[in-house]
């Protein structure tokens, strides 16, 4: 049985069309993996696990907790959008928090799942303001604020974001070759499958004579996608 990657889905209630896939996904495909890895940015954003009762993240929940429910581990990681995730989302999900990188053995096959912005190096201002929001004193008082002053400030944040990425080169946007090279040094030139970068590919990296595969997985933009691993190897799957 195959076990199944997804990431970037950026799921909102301004989407519903992707949002009907990704019912569908879990309710048929998910279902007949043993295993589902989220590798971030599940949601456009998440305030907080007090906002667990927003009827649109209520619904998305709802629908892991049955597709857990049906025997399908789900494993989610934390991505840039929504890092905040907590036990109380875990719970009513029925999924669990993974740390970021995680490495695992697939089928046989050593491999290191991350969500990918750790890797984008050459962007140093993201890379400083991302140290910022990951610390614990920083998203200790953020969640100490009413949750709709964290809605409005994530709302503007996303907005400069929006403007910032424009005048980025969109290479510095990419995963670093020597973070990645580092990454699969430091973890015994693994398997790596990542999201972040929203450009699906399939990379191989030479690394100090090792031929290592890379795996970028799609965002859920245009259409739905998905990587299945089995004991045969990796191959990406749109829904």
């Amino acid at each position: 049985m195959a076990v199944l990657f997804i990431s970037d889905l950026h799921l909102s209630s301004n989407r519903p069309g992707i949002n009907q896939v990704f019912f569908q996904f879990l309710r048929e495909r998910a279902l007949r993996a043993p295993d589902l890895y989220i590798l971030g940015d599940l949601f456009e954003y998440w305030a907080g696990d007090d906002d667990i009762g927003d009827p649109f993240n209520a619904q998305v929940v709802a629908a892991l907790a049955e597709c857990a429910r049906g025997g399908t581990r789900i494993l989610v990681m934390h991505g840039n959008r929504d890092f905040l995730f907590g036990p109380a989302f875990a719970r009513a999900s029925g999924a669990r928090l993974v740390d970021d990188p995680v490495v695992l053995d697939l089928f046989g096959k050593k491999t290191v799942l991350t969500h990918g912005d750790a890797l984008c190096t050459d962007d140093r201002e993201y890379q400083a303001f991302r140290a910022e929001v990951r610390s614990e004193s920083w998203k200790r008082a953020f969640l100490a604020q009413p949750l709709p002053e964290r809605k409005r400030r994530i709302a503007a944040l996303r907005a400069r974001s929006e403007i910032e990425k424009k005048r980025k080169p969109a290479e510095i946007m990419d995963v670093n070759a020597g973070a990645v090279e580092s990454l699969l040094r430091a973890h015994g030139y693994p398997r790596l499958i990542h999201g972040h970068t929203h450009r699906p590919a399939r990379h191989e990296h030479r690394v100090d004579g090792r031929v290592c595969e890379r795996w970028v997985l799609p965002d859920w933009y245009e259409s739905g996608g998905v990587l299945v691993c089995d004991e045969k190897g990796c191959r990406a799957e749109k829904l």
